[in-house]
């Protein structure tokens, strides 16, 4: 009677359990980041080359941004590195990045989020920084090349200053 009522049980839970797993985020212009990249170009006004990985994890409904610096500081660590999260909010019609790297260690706060409207070939992010300033961080895609560009700015009281200019190619 036992074995009856835990089949019972399984056949009633584990069609709830199946359809309430997220569908796959299906999204063509993350589609375009998937893969192994070399990012070249300047940040902070210094020359640098990273190496960058963008795979779907999560049950395909986040993009994973993996980034590492070539340079490498005193100790022979990266002189930087990142773990980044991209995905759909639904609610907000937006895109929701998470931006977690060697340069902060402070914890996760709401400056690390960072949104951006749905654009047929970029990705323009802002972060809200907690002294009231911004800081755009935007994806162009290049169809044709096959490549993107990355900008970075930071702005205050309406003025924004570049920060970085980088391009991805693939590996």
């Amino acid at each position: 009677m036992a074995k009856i009522a835990g089949l019972i049980a399984l056949v009633i839970v584990l069609p709830v359990r199946v359809s309430a797993q997220p569908q796959a985020l299906q999204d063509p212009l993350l589609d375009h980041l998937i893969g192994t990249w070399v990012l070249r170009g300047t940040i902070d006004g210094k020359g640098t080359t990273h190496d960058v990985t963008f795979d779907w994890v999560l049950a395909h409904q986040y993009v994973r941004l993996h980034e590492v610096s070539r340079e490498r500081d005193a100790s022979g660590q990266p002189a930087y590195e990142a773990t980044v999260f991209i995905g759909w909010d639904a609610p907000s019609g937006r895109y929701a990045c998470l931006w977690l790297d060697s340069t902060g260690g402070t914890g996760i706060s709401a400056q690390a989020i960072g949104y951006a409207g749905r654009a047929r070939s970029e990705l323009a992010f802002v972060f809200k920084i907690a002294d009231a300033s911004t800081f755009h961080t935007t994806f162009k895609y290049n169809q044709a090349a096959d490549t993107w560009q990355w900008f970075m700015d930071g702005e205050e009281r309406g003025t924004r200053r570049p920060f970085a200019r980088v391009t991805l190619a693939k590996k």
